[in-house]
């Protein structure tokens, strides 16, 4: 029979690869972490030509005659 001590009889467990689970959480985080990252992009160059839109059009935009005060 063969000698038992702490090396033959306590196996260290194979780290298994990652799971499907895992793999599938990972993927799904990284699609959703890109997309975040597109819309957030695509947001912030809409606000900012938005802007500058706005400010052209308040450029072009005559000043509105001041009102007389009445008596």
């Amino acid at each position: 029979m063969a000698k038992l001590n702490k090396d033959s009889l306590f196996k260290a467990a194979k780290l298994s690869s990652e799971t499907l689970m895992d793999k599938t959480t990972r993927v799904v985080r990284e699609i959703r972490d890109t997309e975040a990252e597109e819309r957030q992009d695509k947001t912030s160059r809409l606000r900012k030509t938005r802007l500058e839109r706005d400010a052209a059009l308040r450029a072009d935009a005559p000043a509105p005659s001041p009102k007389k005060k009445r008596k």
